[in-house]
């Protein structure tokens, strides 16, 4: 591949970018639970929306089913990250599989937060896009209670019963763009109406849109490496958008044009919250061989989250540390 003369020079690469302490946390349960249980190990949905992880996971003997009738008497079933409805969980232990729960934490959050309004006889307006696995898990805790509401149009039109016990909450993988004209709608139509004590919205999300703003300052072009499945991916893409500059959406190196990129003064570079650091790597790469020459970070802010495994996997990575770990 020789390098093109009217090719970008500089790279600006987003930080943070790639994998949130969500997707290490069910990474690492799907591994440690092939460790323990071996294949095959039953996974509803993708275990993360990213198609590389996911065909990894497949080589290893991981069977991601749609459906728990899909998976045998007596087997393990993991939940994948985006979290499952009260229904999945009660047909779970109704059928006597083994359960991990790899659900994020902070989409737990969501769902402890539905419980509590619907049991304080709250109605509640939840801001989503249909037919995704977080926003089906999340009104499963309170269907008769919970509306789903996906514009600002259906924000306008939304009926309420009782204006005075009214509350909201979002799907985690949003973007803050996207949501604030739907919160504002709701606010104006009912002034009472109550919303998450802290944003919905998860801190990764928030981070990798921020930078992704960041970089589309300087580069004209922006790639984001990612799942078209990936909702907190297609977010990126059109906060990038938002911020004037020309985005697409790549799962790997193999789709990426470099005629997107001719006559650009940079290129910027950035990852959803489940494509893994290799995909980057290899698409730092191509650039330098199409003649990039600078590959520079842009950094918004440092992650040091971290979301603790299930207590009956935390015990078998301490066990694998000590039997990997030197001896003295």
């Amino acid at each position: 591949m020789s390098p093109d003369p009217t090719f970008p020079k500089t790279v600006v690469l987003a930080a943070p970018r790639g994998f949130c302490a969500g997707v290490v946390r069910a990474i690492d349960i799907v591994d440690l639970a092939l460790e323990a249980a071996g294949a095959p190990l039953y996974v509803r949905k993708e275990i993360v929306h990213n198609r590389h992880v996911v065909e990894s996971f497949e080589k290893r003997g991981v069977r991601f089913v749609d459906e728990l009738t899909e998976v045998p008497d007596g087997q393990t079933v993991i939940f994948s990250a985006h979290g499952v409805s009260p229904a999945v969980r009660t047909e779970a232990a109704a059928r006597g599989l083994t359960v991990l729960d790899a659900t994020c934490p902070l989409v737990t959050k969501v769902h402890l937060e539905a419980i509590r309004y619907a049991r304080a006889g709250f109605e509640i307006i939840l801001i989503g896009h249909p037919s995704h696995e977080e926003v089906e898990g999340t009104l499963g805790e309170a269907a008769d209670r919970m509306t789903l509401v996906s514009t600002v149009a259906e924000a306008e039109a939304v009926p309420v019963k009782n204006p005075d016990r009214l509350a909201f909450l979002t799907q985690t993988t949003l973007s803050v763009e996207d949501t604030r004209p739907i919160v504002a709608a709701l606010q104006r139509r009912f002034p009472g109406i109550r919303g998450p004590a802290r944003a919905d919205i998860c801190y990764a999300t928030q981070n990798r849109q921020l930078a992704v703003r960041a970089i589309a300052r300087e580069a004209p072009v922006i790639l984001v490496v990612g799942s078209k499945n990936s909702s907190n991916s297609n977010r990126l893409v059109e906060e990038a958008e938002l911020a004037g500059a020309r985005a697409y959406l790549v799962d790997d190196v193999s789709e990426m044009d470099p005629a997107w990129l001719e006559g650009a003064s940079a290129v910027g570079v950035t990852s959803g919250a489940s494509a893994p650091d290799f995909l980057i790597e290899a698409i730092l790469e191509t650039l330098r061989k199409l003649g990039a020459t600078e590959v520079r970070e842009v950094r918004v802010v440092d992650e040091d989250v971290f979301f603790p495994l299930p207590p009956e996997l935390a015990a078998l990575r301490k066990a694998r540390e000590r039997a990997l770990a030197p001896s003295v």
